[in-house]
């Protein structure tokens, strides 16, 4: 079992940067790909980014890219979502996800999430 607790959301003007977190509490961070989703009002959970669990291989979604970095910090089972450049369209509820495989769905676990506002 992975418990994930997210912070760091908060509300922030257009062009401004935000720094989201993730602590994990389980023996297993180490080995498992990390990953960030947003959620929009009225919208489905998007993939925004994911991390293998050496913290060498990286993904993506196009529209963050060039404006966030996912990292992770192994020893202190954390991941973090570096957010710069943020956008109105950005505003999300943003989640920390847990799982065995890199990919763009299918983790297994799941935080409470944190809310992003990017006032225009």
């Amino acid at each position: 079992q992975v418990q994930l607790v997210e912070s760091g959301g908060g509300l922030v003007q257009a062009g401004g940067s935000l720094r989201l977190s993730c602590a994990a509490s389980a023996r297993t961070f180490s080995t498992s790909a990390m990953a960030w989703f947003r959620q929009a009002p009225g919208k489905e959970r998007a993939f925004v980014a994911s991390i293998s669990w050496s913290g060498g291989t990286t993904i993506y979604a196009d529209s963050v890219k060039g404006r966030c970095t996912i990292s992770r910090d192994n020893a202190k089972n954390t991941v973090t979502l570096q957010m710069n450049s943020l956008k109105p369209e950005d505003t999300a509820v943003y989640y920390c996800a847990a799982g065995r495989y890199l990919r763009r769905e299918g983790y297994d676990y799941w935080g409470q999430g944190t809310q992003v506002t990017v006032s225009s």
